[in-house]
């Protein structure tokens, strides 16, 4: 057999895209169940945009909401399949992000 010579790839560059603050968040959740959280663990639900990651929410909440942040978590949330009259489509895929905050901070939203 004959000797194979390796491909070498080259990393791939992330290219990150430049977004304001209020482009990132899109809205809190107001929730029931983000409401137990912000009082039991002052964790707050978002609605973020799908393109932001991990740092950019983390920099956005603090700008936004004059706090400072201890941990952000995401989820990528699958739009579901609906169906009206004889069509089937399905419902927007989005991301959420729920942020905690160090404990000497609150975000009022009422």
């Amino acid at each position: 057999m004959g000797h194979v010579k390796a491909r070498s790839r080259t990393p791939a560059t992330k290219t990150s895209l430049q977004l304001e603050a209020h482009q990132i968040i899109m809205r809190p959740l107001v929730t029931e169940k983000g409401m137990q959280q912000s009082t039991d663990h002052n964790q707050y639900s978002f609605e973020v945009n799908m393109l932001a990651d991990k740092t950019q929410i983390r920099a956005a909440v603090e700008e936004l909401f004059e706090v400072e942040v201890e941990k952000v978590r995401i989820q990528k949330r699958p739009g579901k399949q609906r169906r009206h009259r004889f069509k089937q489509g399905t419902t927007k895929s989005w991301k959420k992000a729920i942020v905690t905050l160090k404990p000497e901070f609150r975000i009022d939203f009422f």
